[in-house]
Formats: C-alpha cells, structure tokens, sequence
C-alpha cells in the first residue's frame, strides 16, 4: 500500500462554555489514549481531502468502555466496520491528504451537530449504552471540545491547506453500513449520499453504476444526505466546495482484501472525477 504519512496529534486550547466542562475535558484524554483524530499524508498532492468521521472504536479509558463489553465494540454501533481501512488505502492511492476520528461515535458522533440528541446516544440499534446514560450538560459538551472539535478543526485546516495551494479542493466522506439494520436487509452494495451539490455524486453514481462488477448503487441510500451529512454541509458545503459521502456495506470491506478492493474501485472512479472540467469551482446550491 505505501506509506500514507505520519500520525500528527492536535491539541487546541479549548473553549469550554463552563470551567466544569473545560476541567472534564481536560482529564477526558489520558496520557494512554490516542489523539483525537489521525492525519494522513499531510502533504498529499491530490485536490481532495478524505474524512472519516466513524473511524475508530476506541473509548477513552477513563470512561470505562461506556459500560459495554468488548463484543459490544465491536460492532457497528461502535465504528464503520472497514472505513478506516478504506479511507487509509484510498489516501495512498490517491496522494490525498485524510483526516480519521480517533474515538467511537457512541463517545460523540462526529457526523452530528452538537446538541443533537443522537450525537451521544443511549440507545443504538436496541444496543443500551449506560455510560450515556444520565450526563450533565458539562459532560456532553467536555466530550464535544476533547473530541469533536479537535477533529473538525483538522478537516477545516486541511481544506484549507489545500486550497492556499490555488485551487477549491473537494471533500470526501468515507463510511460503512451494516448489511441488516432493524431486521431488513439492505441490497445495495455501495450508497452515495448528497445533499445539495450534485457535482461529485452524480458522476459517482454513473461510474459505479456502469462497472463490469454490476453493482447496485444506492443514491441516497440506505441513508440520505439531506438528512446525514453534517461533516459536508459544515465544511463543504458552507464554502461552496463539491462534497459526497461514500457508503460501503460493512462485509465488502470487513477483511484488507475487500478493503483494497473498495479502495481501488473508489479511487478509479474519484481520478476521473476529480478532473471534471469547473468541478473545482466554488458554487454554493
């Protein structure tokens, strides 16, 4: 696969909306834990950043695994199975520069306002999570500034690092969906999801539709960009950036050999797109 870069940790001061909450935030993280978020390829050439807003299972340890065992973890309730794995072997192939969560969304959901009741849930898939169960207001936003923001600031920094270079990069989301979600299968193999710009889904969709492999491609599915998309409607489309998201199901890509296989398609088609003649335009829709 090649060397994609080395880890860079960052580590904001923070600006906690009470000194309980700053305090909270500050033991959140102990020296044993990992940085909140992971920087690949910092100089990558490709005008394209990668996120992966569900990398990652861990718990930070002083949270006690949220009270759930480690079988728990393990699921996708805890982490888009394979993702990172993707978004890891897409940046080399690609020579982008990919910024990966560092922490469980059930520690706080990246992809979700703050705020959101969804983003530090209780219940997930009838999955009870008791360690976020009964938080006070400044545990909810100590884990929003220790994880969340440390992480979102890296993407708009890496957007931004891109486009000093002189051209509007675009921004990419890469996930993963679990293949019975409420006891319904899902049938697709691979989702692309939007919100209001078509400029990178639409072409998207085309080149995974016409593959030899016969994939069924869900657009907007099995979930809707209208509704999932805070990461893209936050950094990208509020700067009039193209932006998608890419959903994969999780036992395509659960082992390194779906992985790189995922990872190849992505990237064949995403060479092509990214040479779209005025897709690097700033447009707002």
């Amino acid at each position: 696969m090649g060397d994609a870069g080395d880890l860079v940790v960052y580590s904001p001061d923070m600006d906690s909306e009470t000194p309980a909450a700053a305090d909270l935030a500050a033991a959140l993280i102990s020296p044993d834990d990992p940085p909140p978020f992971e920087l690949l390829n910092p100089e990558g050439g490709a005008p394209v950043l990668l996120i992966c807003d569900h990398a990652s299972r861990e718990i930070p340890e002083r949270l006690d695994g949220l009270g759930l065992t480690l079988e728990t973890l393990d699921l996708h309730v805890a982490w888009d199975i394979g993702a990172a794995n993707v978004t890891r072997r897409l940046a080399a192939k690609l020579d982008a520069r990919a910024v990966l969560a560092g922490y469980s969304r059930l520690v706080v959901d990246n992809n979700r306002q703050p705020g959101d009741p969804s983003a530090i849930p209780e219940v997930s898939d009838n999955i009870v999570i008791p360690g976020n169960r009964g938080l006070s207001e400044a545990d909810e936003v100590a884990r929003r500034d220790a994880l969340y923001w440390p992480y979102h600031r890296a993407v708009s920094e890496g957007l931004a690092h891109l486009w000093r270079r002189g051209t509007p990069p675009a921004l990419f989301s890469v996930h993963s969906f679990t293949p019975s979600m409420g006891g319904e299968d899902r049938e697709w193999h691979v989702g692309v999801l939007w919100n209001r710009d078509p400029r990178m889904a639409e072409p998207l969709i085309y080149e995974l539709r016409r593959r030899p492999e016969g994939f069924n491609v869900g657009d907007n599915l099995p979930y809707s960009g209208a509704d999932l998309a805070h990461s893209l409607d936050f950094h990208g489309g509020a700067a009039g950036l193209p932006n998608c998201a890419v959903e994969i199901r999780q036992d395509l890509v659960a082992d390194d050999e779906g992985a790189e296989e995922w990872a190849g398609i992505v990237a064949d088609c995403l060479n092509r797109i990214l040479r779209i003649d005025d897709i690097h335009e700033v447009k707002h829709y």
